[in-house]
């Protein structure tokens, strides 16, 4: 399912089948293998909390065992999991600000082609702060505060995560694809 969700490839029928194997065989992943769910699921926007719910609890003894990239999916997946349902007691709550900040300890890398849109945008007038990042730690490629509005450029290569648990105002954002050249609506983010 990771890869499922890096290419962002709708496979429902597969991630309903992965969802109820995982469950029923959480014993035999390993760390690692459990956070990689865990994110496909939030990058998917699942919507049944036992699927996260079990991950999460299963690895809360196993936390120690990650390397932050594990981590960092595994705030990604926590922020998601408390936007979706908020009165949910989600067993990684409890460790948000450590996998905030493995999540935040990573390099943000732009591609050539963030740096040629973002060059475009500015000359046709588009003022903006290039790797804005929000109060979460997350980081938005092209990005104006002042108008909460964001650009994110290259997204079949990273997801675009669009949850914000600190903001209440709304974002529009837009995903530029590079292999298409074209301009997507994506969900909205909380900045």
């Amino acid at each position: 399912v990771w890869a499922f969700a890096t290419a962002r490839v709708a496979a429902e029928t597969l991630f309903q089948a992965i969802a109820g194997a995982a469950v029923n065989r959480i014993g035999d992943f390993n760390p690692q293998a459990m956070a990689n769910t865990a994110w496909a699921f939030a990058c998917v926007a699942w919507t049944q909390s036992d699927l996260f719910t079990s991950l999460g609890s299963a690895l809360l003894e196993r936390l120690g065992m990650l390397n932050d990239t594990g981590k960092s999916q595994l705030y990604v997946v926590t922020v998601y999991v408390q936007i979706e349902w908020p009165n949910l007691e989600f067993p990684l709550a409890a460790h948000l600000q450590s996998l905030r900040a493995a999540y935040r300890g990573g390099d943000v890398m732009p591609s050539h082609f963030q740096r040629e849109v973002s060059t475009m945008l500015e000359r046709l007038g588009w003022s903006h702060t290039f790797e804005y990042e929000t109060a979460d730690g997350f980081s938005l490629d092209l990005a104006q505060p002042e108008t909460k509005r964001a650009i994110e450029v290259d997204v079949e290569i990273r997801p675009l995560v669009v949850v914000s648990h600190t903001g209440d105002t709304i974002l529009s954002s837009f995903a530029v694809s590079h292999k298409h050249r074209n301009l997507r609506r994506t969900p909205t983010l909380a900045f």
